[in-house]
């Protein structure tokens, strides 16, 4: 096994649900944090991108068609506008009338709780560099006073490097949807305390590289407890999920399993 120990450097825990409480409850809205709460998650992966006036809130999609009564491109519409559609119906009607969410009221909610939150940078198209930086400058704002900073993510070089740029002091992470044999040399340029990877292209060589390179391996979207099992032995350090009623307990106990084995066998020798 390749277990890594946690350090000073990385704070997070190994349990991230993804945009809020996966596929239980509609993304990237209030609800959903809620639902994954209650699961016993205490760290979450969502999107933020920027309204036309810069306001900075949560939606994966660059249109809003699947997730929200409106039509079109996201960042083309004012704040004002956005915060007036329904992010919920979509999902089911116990969620009609769920909002957008800005970051900052996700950022009041998650410090009340002392929550952690992995901020995938999700720039509309073509505004990359802005979405970095003006993302950046809103959380050193909003977490100035919070012990654990927001980990940011994206798979936009350009967006990481701005927001490296803006506030070189927070957590990166850079995201891979496939492997590609210089991302972890482009991370480390980046600064990046963590590789985040697309879990079917994951092993137990590729996280040992990442590890030897001074950085984290993480993994998205990982929903079948097999898989979730296979990339813990082979040295997982967090892993993000839909499923937060499939590994609750875990979820709860914060424990990586694979660390879990390593102690018990220690014990047993």
């Amino acid at each position: 096994m390749h277990a890594v120990a946690p350090n000073a450097t990385w704070p997070y825990p190994c349990w991230i649900a993804h945009r809020g409480a996966g596929e239980l409850a509609p993304e990237n809205t209030m609800a959903a944090f809620r639902l994954g709460a209650e699961h016993g998650f205490a760290m979450f992966e969502c999107d933020v991108k920027l309204s036309a006036d810069g306001e900075p809130f949560l939606l994966h999609d660059t249109d809003l068609n699947r997730t929200t009564n409106g039509q079109g491109e996201a960042g083309l519409l004012n704040w004002d506008a956005l915060s007036r559609l329904d992010a919920g119906s979509w999902h089911g009607r116990p969620y009609a009338g769920e909002p957008l969410l800005r970051l900052e009221a996700l950022a009041r909610w998650l410090q009340a709780l002392g929550m952690m939150v992995n901020l995938e940078i999700k720039p509309t198209p073509g505004d990359e560099v802005r979405t970095g930086r003006v993302v950046a400058q809103h959380v050193a704002r909003l977490w100035a006073q919070a012990h654990v900073k927001p980990l940011l993510s994206s798979f936009s070089t350009a967006a990481l490097e701005a927001a490296r740029q803006t506030q070189p002091d927070l957590p990166r992470a850079m995201l891979l949807d496939e492997w590609a044999d210089d991302g972890i040399k482009t991370a480390s340029r980046l600064g990046c305390l963590a590789l985040v990877v697309n879990h079917t292209h994951l092993n137990a060589e590729r996280i040992a590289a990442i590890h030897e390179a001074g950085m984290k391996a993480l993994s998205y979207t990982v929903n079948q407890a097999s898989r979730a099992s296979m990339l813990w032995r082979a040295g997982l350090d967090g892993l993000i999920t839909d499923r937060v009623d499939v590994f609750e307990p875990q979820a709860r106990l914060g424990a990586n399993p694979a660390r879990l084995m390593v102690e018990a066998e220690a014990l047993m020798a």
